[in-house]
């Protein structure tokens, strides 16, 4: 048998080579985040798994939801197994989430405030065959802490997404993907994704995203509409020419999709 030409394995060489000015492929398994805008943007068009996204965020609780639903969700109804919460600041609101896909029954919510118990929390679930994700808040983490965290999720092929504050983007971490979250300047309407960590160039611009839910825009945009007629029958703003005041009774009972849409 003739060893294989030199062509031959410069062919397969060139096939394998990833080149910087274009956005790299995944080397492993993806799942779409499920904003096509945000997808085209990532190496292999997705979160990865079995490899730490980091997301950070001047606000721990801020903006992470709604940019995270669509993967979870699809991970827990393809069977992968429950998602687990670590070090969360505040307690899911359950109707909200099982609305857009997520049941509270598939959620582990594992509440523990200092930084050592949250890291082993997280190494745990990381390690148990039947956790579809891991969500952990770990604003104190280390370099090292972190990439014991990166090789856990790479040896047991889990969705790993670390929140951390935005002062931490000029530290070196060993994540696969990071993104910093803020609401655009220019609409609140807006998230602004900034990708400052991926295989692929630099992005100059933020992806632009839906910073919340149609419901809750939807909820928002009534309870302005409602404050400002409020503050008109009291006197407060002036009303338009040929307009017409209609009253409202603002005592009665707010309905719990009222709570529901705020929170999805």
């Amino acid at each position: 048998m003739g060893l294989p030409s030199l062509d031959s394995f410069s062919a397969s060489a060139r096939h394998k080579v990833w080149r910087a000015d274009e956005l790299g492929l995944a080397d492993a398994q993806v799942l779409s985040t499920g904003h096509a805008a945000l997808d085209a943007e990532l190496p292999g068009g997705g979160w990865p798994v079995g490899a730490m996204t980091e997301l950070l965020q001047s606000e721990p609780e801020a903006h992470s939801w709604h940019l995270l639903l669509p993967a979870l969700a699809r991970a827990v109804q393809g069977g992968r197994g429950p998602v687990a919460l670590i070090g969360a600041p505040h307690e899911p609101f359950g109707p909200a989430l099982g609305a857009a896909g997520l049941p509270v029954e598939s959620l582990l919510w594992i509440r523990s405030e200092p930084p050592n118990a949250r890291l082993w929390a997280c190494e745990q679930a990381l390690r148990c065959a039947d956790v579809a994700a891991v969500l952990a808040w770990l604003p104190q983490a280390r370099v090292g802490e972190l990439r014991r965290l990166q090789l856990a999720a790479a040896q047991h092929e889990a969705l790993l997404f670390v929140f951390r504050p935005t002062s931490a983007a000029a530290a070196t971490s060993p994540a696969r993907l990071r993104l910093q979250l803020a609401l655009c300047e220019d609409d609140t309407a807006l998230l602004d994704v900034h990708i400052l960590k991926r295989r692929g160039p630099p992005l100059a611009s933020a992806v632009q995203l839906p910073a919340r839910s149609e419901r809750m825009s939807t909820l928002l945009a009534g309870g302005q509409f409602r404050r400002k007629l409020l503050r008109r029958e009291q006197g407060v703003l002036p009303v338009e020419q040929g307009a017409t005041v209609v009253r409202i009774d603002f005592q009665e009972k707010r309905h719990a999709m009222d709570r529901l849409a705020l929170a999805a």
